[in-house]
Parts: structure tokens; sequence; C-alpha cells
């Protein structure tokens, strides 16, 4: 029997949050865009690049990328966690998606405008351990925390998870803007240094839950079974009776709505900063840092406004805020409105994704062993939701050449997600009624 609410072993599984947290900071938001933009942007083609004999605008090639990583991890999660609960195989997975993770990131260390085709493939590589490292680490929440305190240790993983990606990306801030104090010629040599510390830190940190999480158990019925048996019974369980849970479908649908307009939002903002307002890299990313720290508090702050408001009356305030937010960004001309749009959107952003999680998990059957295939449907749907995003966002700009017509997309996103969410609280009142 597993002992929840264990304070070592809920701190050991937040430090996994703190390891793969840089990738998310230094890869996706701040140096790696700023970096690419930079290098892929030239006199002769302008911000053109030619990827295996194909042109493609740069952002658009790069969101096309990580849409792709993201689609093959939505057909590959539910399939895998599914192995994983039948097999108690979810640390084995876990572990395996950090170190192809980890090592990609390594990989990037070697990334020029040269070799662009092998760059693009670790950036995929990369946030394709990310994604795997994530759903299995999301799957230990319930098993780890009891229903009253998913809440507060959804939001201790994000806390730690922007601790520890600050204090790796003010190191990596010490290099790009101070190379000269590691004598340090080459422009894109401190970039690269980011790049190999974000694999290392990863890689390090991750042994620390990697060693505290409790063993799996495989279950009963499918040990002697296949893996194909084994794999696809165990999704059908979970499929059939993830279908009969009304609520957690309805949350499943408003999730991918508003996920759609958070994650591309966090995904393209560093690009539109760079692109649209022209800022240098080191105000850029000076914004990411101010909505890492801000999103601390946002996530503590929801946390403790969900056990007087509940969950979903609270995601319905934030998504409201984040439509707010879009209108706002579309008419930003100068840096200062940028940093002020910065600190609000750190706020929500810490709040929504530790709220989101929890509201989940505190929904999944409490005594279920299949905690992976819950989450690999949560995790399928939120990259999914990524996927859209980021296309439509891509295709927006390559058709308009204009990354603020992509902004509308995003309210609109919003809105159908505020929807659902005004919808699940009916749900939430009839199943409250009837007990």
């Amino acid at each position: 029997m597993i002992e929840k609410d264990n304070k070592k072993t809920i701190r050991s599984w937040a430090f996994f949050d703190w390891a793969n947290s840089a990738y998310n900071l230094v890869i996706t938001s701040t140096i790696f865009p700023v970096y690419y933009v930079a290098i892929t942007t030239t006199k002769s083609h302008g911000d053109e690049v030619i990827f295996f004999g194909k042109t493609f605008i740069n952002t658009v090639l790069s969101n096309y990328a990580l849409a792709f990583a993201y689609l093959l991890m939505v057909v590959l999660l539910p399939v895998l966690s599914s192995y994983a609960d039948a097999k108690g195989k979810k640390k084995f997975f876990m572990k395996l998606f950090t170190y192809i993770g980890s090592f990609a990131c390594m990989g990037l260390f070697f990334f020029k405008l040269e070799t662009l085709e092998a760059g693009i493939i670790c950036f995929v590589l990369a946030a394709m351990g990310y994604v795997g490292g994530v759903m299995f680490n999301n799957a230990y929440l319930p098993i780890i925390a009891s229903t009253d305190n998913q809440d507060k240790v959804s939001a201790q993983g994000f806390s730690y998870g922007y601790v520890g990606s600050v204090i790796l990306q003010l190191i990596c801030f010490v290099f790009v803007l101070k190379p000269e104090l590691f004598g340090i010629t080459d422009k894109s040599l401190p970039a690269q240094i980011s790049f190999l510390l974000v694999g290392i830190w990863w890689f390090l940190f991750a042994q620390i839950p990697f060693k505290a999480l409790p063993k799996d158990v495989p279950n009963a019925g499918s040990v002697n079974k296949g893996i194909i048996k084994s794999s696809f019974g165990e999704f059908a369980k979970v499929w059939n009776q993830l279908r009969q849970m009304k609520f957690l479908k309805t949350y499943l649908i408003a999730f991918f709505f508003y996920s759609m307009g958070v994650q591309t939002i966090m995904l393209a903002a560093a690009g539109f900063g760079a692109k649209v307002l022209k800022m240098e890299s080191g105000s850029l990313i000076a914004v990411i840092l101010i909505i890492q720290l801000v999103a601390i508090l946002g996530a503590w702050m929801m946390s403790l406004l969900a056990k007087k408001m509940g969950n979903i009356n609270l995601l319905i305030i934030v998504v409201l805020v984040w439509v707010g937010c879009c209108i706002y960004g579309y008419f930003i001309i100068n840096s200062t409105q940028f940093y002020a749009l910065a600190a609000i959107v750190g706020l929500i952003m810490g709040g929504i994704q530790s709220l989101s999680r929890s509201t989940y998990s505190k929904h999944i059957p409490e005594n279920t062993t299949d905690t992976a295939s819950f989450f690999s449907f949560y995790d399928a749907t939120e990259k999914l939701a990524i996927v859209i995003g980021l296309f439509s966002f891509a295709f927006i700009e390559g058709l308009t050449h204009n990354m603020r017509q992509s902004i509308i997309a995003l309210a609109s996103f919003f809105i159908v997600g505020l929807v659902f969410l005004v919808f699940l609280k009916k749900i939430e009142r009839n199943e409250t009624a009837k007990l």
C-alpha cells in the first residue's frame, strides 16, 4: 500500500517539474526561439529557410516541427500508457522519455544554420521527451496525494518547476548577455552552451524522483498477456470508463479548447516579441523570467482560491482573463506594453496549468490503478490542442505574414473553452444535487 501525502515523496515528485521545466523555459520559450530566429534570418533569404529541399518561413517551420512532435505523442501516449499500467512500467517510460529529451537538448549544442535539419530533429525529439516524461509524472499525482491535497500538490510541482527553470535561465542569461566574462567571441556559443546545460540539468535532477517514487505494480490480469493484448485491453477498459463519466468528458472538451490558446501563447510569445516588436534577446529573456516568477505566485494563489470558490468557478474567471489578454495583445505596439502583459499572463499561466491538472486528477476514480491511462487522455488532449493551436498560428502567419492576425484565432479558442466550462458548471451542480 502506497502512503499518500508523504512529504518526502511529494517533494521528490515535484523535483521532476524542477528538472524538465528548464527545457520548457529555455528551449521552447526563450533562448532557443531567439537564437533560432537570429541564425535563420539572412540577408540573402530573409526569414525563409530550406529544410530538406523545401522552403519555409523560419517560425512556421519551427511551429510545424513542434506540432509534428506533439501529434506523434498524441498517437503514442494512449498505447504506451495502457501498456505501462498493465505491466507496471510507468517509471520505466518516465525514464525513457526523460533520457530521450535530455540527450536531444545536449545535441542542440551543435545546432547552426548549416546543421538545420539535424537541429530540427533534435528539437522534435526534445519535445517528445518532455511530453512523454510529463505525462507519466502526472500519473503519479493521484497515487501520492489524497483528493483534498491534489490542488496544493499540483501547485507545488509547478512552483518547483518555475523556480528551477528560472535558476538555470539566470545561469544561461549570464552566458548570453556577458559572454566576454568567459572569453567567448563566437556569438552562437552562449546559446549552444545553454542548450547543453538544459540537457544536463534535466538528466541530473530527474534522478531525484526516479529514486523516490514508488515502484509500479502490474495489473494482475495482464501479467501473462502480450504487449498488444495488454495495451489495447487496458486502453479499451479506461476508454469505456471515461465514456460513462459525463463530467470528465465535458471537462476534456473545455480543456482542449482553452489549452489551444494557453499553450500556443506560451510557445509563440518570444517569436512575437522578436519579429513583431523587434525586441532584443536580453529584453525577451527578461519578459519570460517575469512570467515564470509571477507564475509561482499564480500557482499557489489559485490553489488557495480553489478551496473557497471551487475549481470550475475559478477556471471560468481565469479563462475570461485570458480572452482579455488576447484582445490586449493584438494592439500591443511597444515593449512596455509587452512587459505589462507578461505580468498578467504569468499570474494566470501558473494558475491555469496547476488547476487544470488537479481538477482532472480529482475526478479520476479514486481506487483505480490505471492512472497513466487516464492521464494519457488528459495529456493527449493537451498536445492535440497544441498541434491545432500551433498549426493555426503558423498557417495564419504564413497566409498573412502577420502574427497579429494569429492572435484572433487564439481568442476564439478561449471563448469556446469558456462555453464548455459554463456547461460543465451545470453538470457539476446536477451531480452535487444527486448526492
